[in-house]
């Protein structure tokens, strides 16, 4: 079970990072609730897998996870442009959560 809400609180590190940039400085009120919405509920959910799974694995899975999101819909927003180099970094990225879940 913790890992299942580890996996859902590092999509809501995306979501409340993909929202703080479009709150353009925490000035517009929609994208501002949204961000504290699911820094809330990201962070709680990162407390409760640290329960039972490890610190460091925790916080670099939770990271892993929010920074590819992160960068995935700002690939598809056109925020960002992905290159060759940073696809097979964030697929490399993604072994390496995969591997973190592995060697568990």
């Amino acid at each position: 079970m913790s890992w299942i809400v580890l996996v859902l609180s590092g999509v809501l590190e995306a979501v409340w990072a993909t929202a703080l940039s479009r709150s353009e400085g925490l000035t517009r009120l929609v994208p501002t609730v949204t961000f504290g919405v699911a820094l809330l509920l990201s962070m709680a959910g990162l407390g409760y897998a640290m329960r039972t799974l490890p610190v460091g694995t925790s916080y670099a899975v939770w990271v892993g996870i929010g920074a590819v999101l992160t960068i995935a819909v700002a690939v598809v927003t056109g925020a960002e442009t992905l290159s060759v180099t940073k696809a097979l970094l964030l697929v490399g990225l993604v072994g390496c959560i995969v591997g973190l879940k592995l060697v568990h």
